[in-house]
């Protein structure tokens, strides 16, 4: 099955089904509160699918991440390894350090929050280090990035060489991660790994 890395809407994310995401929202904005910020509660709400509108963000972590691993070690400290690619919820706020909660999150026994304002920069600088084609995607509704990634990179690959041609799985996790980072701060929105 693999992992996958969606947006969540007001309904889901203040939700307390099974599946929802209140415990971590309120656990979220306790820890806030603890640290004299405002709570996160200015959730959008979740909206009609549409390809290609960029209100929704979808993408599975099923590639290998070794390449991916070892790029971050060249370009990146282990503390902003861990910010950019461990986390469990990532949150268009700007926070100084990652927040653990202690929530089961499926695959952890923990739950990872960081703020996507600290993501982006690292990712950008990902991102440039292999030169990533402008002609990735910026939008993921609906695995965008994982068909041009299989398809249309591919092609690419024999007319623009450069270092992210080298590794098609490691570009492929530096746009997942900066367009997660994008797209959470564009839509105001939580994006968690599920």
């Amino acid at each position: 099955m693999g992992a996958y890395l969606v947006s969540v809407g007001a309904e889901e994310w203040f939700g307390e089904e099974e599946d929802e995401w209140g415990e971590v929202a309120s656990a979220l904005n306790a820890e806030l509160r603890q640290r004299g910020l405002p709570p996160y509660e200015d959730v959008p709400p979740e909206t009609e699918f549409a390809a290609g509108s960029g209100q929704a963000f979808e993408e599975k972590l099923s590639l290998s991440m070794t390449g991916f691993f070892a790029l971050c070690e060249t370009h990146l400290t282990h503390e902003e390894s861990e910010v950019l690619c461990g986390w469990t919820v990532l949150v268009p706020i700007p926070l100084d350090e990652e927040i653990w909660l202690p929530i089961d999150s499926g695959y952890y026994e923990s739950t990872m929050v960081v703020g996507a304002p600290q993501v982006l920069p690292l990712a950008e600088k990902l991102a440039t280090a292999i030169g990533l084609p402008a002609e990735t995607p910026a939008t993921c509704d609906n695995l965008d990035l994982s068909t041009w990634f299989r398809n249309q990179a591919k092609e690419l690959v024999s007319t623009r060489t450069g270092l992210w041609s080298r590794d098609l799985d490691a570009a492929f996790y530096v746009a997942l991660f900066l367009r997660a980072a994008q797209h959470s701060i564009r839509r105001g929105c939580p994006i968690v790994s599920a």
